[in-house]
């Protein structure tokens, strides 16, 4: 891949057969670990009723789900009367009525860029909404890759040869460079 760039109202791209492949690989094993999550979510009568879709009330045990799926409330450190059982309380609470939004979103942008990503590689062509929908799903990847290979802000550039986490590194690092490449692309 050259970078993205803007031609048109399209931005434009090409990945080789291996690219895509990482792409879609990662993007694939991230939907499908947010599929697996949906499937824990408790059924409801009153919630197949009226359609709405509620979800787990608990914050997901794998920790790579939990980067993707964090709490949606925390403890005010400065409200006294903010105790952990407040806020067990409502972050079960908030997790159940929207986690299953963000769980489809997520989902959704995956599905996209798995329709838009050429399997055996070449030109990619999207609307500035799916590169926007591009953005989030690469994100979710570096998040998901990024938890799972312990990368912080203190892992160097280059790790030792014999550190297992050195190839995939390199794949998460060229995953920023896309991501990167594509927001320069769109405030072009």
């Amino acid at each position: 891949m050259q970078g993205w760039s803007r031609e048109n109202e399209r931005l434009v791209a090409t990945v080789t057969p291996q690219e895509a492949a990482v792409i879609r690989g990662l993007v694939g094993q991230v939907r499908d670990m947010l599929a697996g999550r949906a499937h824990e979510a408790p059924r409801d009568e009153l919630a197949e009723l009226t359609g709405i879709r509620t979800g787990p009330t608990t914050a997901p045990d794998d920790r790579v789900l939990a980067r993707l799926l964090p709490d949606f409330y925390r403890l005010d450190q400065e409200d006294p009367g903010d105790t952990g059982e407040d806020r067990d309380d409502a972050a079960g609470a908030m997790r159940s009525l929207y986690e299953p939004e963000v769980v489809q979103a997520k989902s959704d942008v995956a599905t996209m860029v798995l329709e838009t990503c050429p399997s055996q590689g070449g030109g990619i062509a999207l609307t500035d909404q799916q590169a926007d929908g591009w953005l989030t799903a690469l994100n979710d990847v570096r998040l998901a890759l990024g938890t799972a290979l312990e990368i912080d802000e203190e892992t160097p550039d280059e790790l030792p040869e014999d550190d297992m986490r050195r190839e995939h590194l390199g794949v998460y690092q060229w995953l920023t460079w896309v991501q990167d490449s594509l927001v320069g692309a769109l405030l072009t």
